[in-house]
């Protein structure tokens, strides 16, 4: 056997640095490779073969939503900021990043399907709310009276559901909302983002209307597992 000395990016897919998961046991099974602490270990007669095969794998989990993280692909992590003074709203509970603490972002979503599960946080797009700027789709803000959602970066597809309907079920009722707004998995702990963390990659952040049309009582609004699809 051989040892091939594994660089940053290659370390990033196997998932074996500090800011990443660790890969399912088949994400890069590849005849005549193994790994160990010390690198990749080729076997000597198959080695062009086998690095043929895992640069082949690598490529293809690059760009698939099933990479080595399974179905929701971890992007990075990053590190915290401590909010200036004034800044991060945290209406509706809104979480702040907390300095130091690494965060998880991700560059895709679940599958959709006809029912696909995900779930319900709060927020506020009016002008002044925890939403912060105006909505990515139309550069507006909305009512809190407005049946609105901002879905996870996966899900928002570069736009392609912006002003587009979604309708979404949970706690036994059912509500048509429009999409106005992209909830970053990608970036976040920064001015553009209020100094909120990433959002995680199952997120459909809705508007005060779509809890009220749900019927969840207002104590329980901040998260509830709900299911989606597009209207």
């Amino acid at each position: 056997m051989s040892t091939l000395k594994p660089n940053l990016q290659t370390k990033w897919l196997l998932g074996k640095n500090e800011d990443a998961g660790e890969p399912s046991a088949t994400a890069l099974e590849v005849p005549g490779v193994k790994w160990k602490s010390s690198g990749l270990m080729l076997d000597q007669h198959q080695t062009r073969n086998s690095i043929a095969a895992l640069l082949d794998k690598m490529y293809r989990l690059m760009h698939t939503d099933k990479g080595v993280g399974g179905p929701s692909s971890i992007l990075r992590k990053i590190r915290g900021k401590k909010p200036p003074p004034g800044q991060c709203n945290q209406e509706n509970d809104s979480d702040c990043c907390k300095q130091g603490k690494l965060y998880t972002t991700y560059k895709c979503s679940p599958p959709v399907s006809g029912s696909t599960k995900a779930v319900l946080t709060i927020n506020s797009f009016q002008k002044g709310g925890d939403g912060g700027g105006p909505s990515e789709c139309d550069n507006q803000y909305h009512s809190d009276d407005t049946p609105v959602v901002a879905l996870s970066t996966g899900w928002y597809s570069g736009g392609s559901r912006c002003l587009k309907n979604v309708t979404i079920s949970g706690s036994g009722r059912s509500v048509t909302a429009m999409v106005v707004d992209e909830c970053d998995s990608t970036m976040g702990c920064d001015e553009d983002h209020d100094y909120q963390p990433p959002c995680p990659n199952n997120i459909v952040d809705a508007s005060k209307a779509v809890w009220k049309a749900l019927g969840v009582p207002q104590g329980e609004w901040g998260g509830l597992d709900i299911t989606w699809f597009d209207a």
